[in-house]
């Protein structure tokens, strides 16, 4: 059976998302590489609104000139792969092999995951945090950079305890 996947780069004291970036590491061309390495079998990408709507610069990236190989690479596999976008508000996507569902159903992302023959993830904390209380996530990964931010959104919700089996 397929894993579902939480995963994001992260400051060191915990959040996913911060105004002023995530600090020293996150763009490191090193690090890109690492995690396009591991997450390149991934064949879905579940995503809310506003993740879909920061990564849909995948479908087009590689049309920008003098991309390094590493950002290539994550725009073929991003390309490659299905998506799925959990939004009540969005009325269309841009990108292809992607699709809309108007709400978050638990056994459906169960169904689809006991389906796949491949990985899938759960990308951004909004959308990552219902699939963390709903029980369906299955490994997470946190990119640390060196930088303590200080606030903004964090990787885990709030009120939600792991004692990951």
């Amino acid at each position: 059976m397929a894993k579902l996947i939480y995963s994001m780069v992260t400051s060191l004291d915990g959040y996913a998302e911060a105004e002023g970036g995530l600090g020293t590491g996150a763009d490191d061309p090193e690090v890109h590489t690492f995690i396009n390495d591991l997450f390149h079998p991934v064949d879905t990408y579940l995503y809310g609104r506003r993740m879909y709507e920061t990564m849909d610069y995948w479908e087009t990236a590689h049309t920008e000139p003098a991309q390094p190989p590493h950002i290539l690479q994550y725009a073929r596999d991003w390309q490659a792969a299905q998506k799925i976008v959990y939004s009540s508000t969005l009325e269309s996507v841009s990108s292809a092999k992607t699709r809309i569902e108007r709400t978050f159903d638990p056994k459906a992302v169960r169904d689809l995951r006991a389906a796949a023959d491949h990985d899938l993830t759960v990308d951004g904390p909004n959308l990552a945090a219902r699939a963390i209380k709903a029980g369906l996530v299955d490994e997470y990964h946190l990119f640390i950079t060196t930088s303590v931010v200080g606030g903004g959104k964090r990787f885990f919700p709030d009120g939600v305890r792991l004692d990951h089996r």
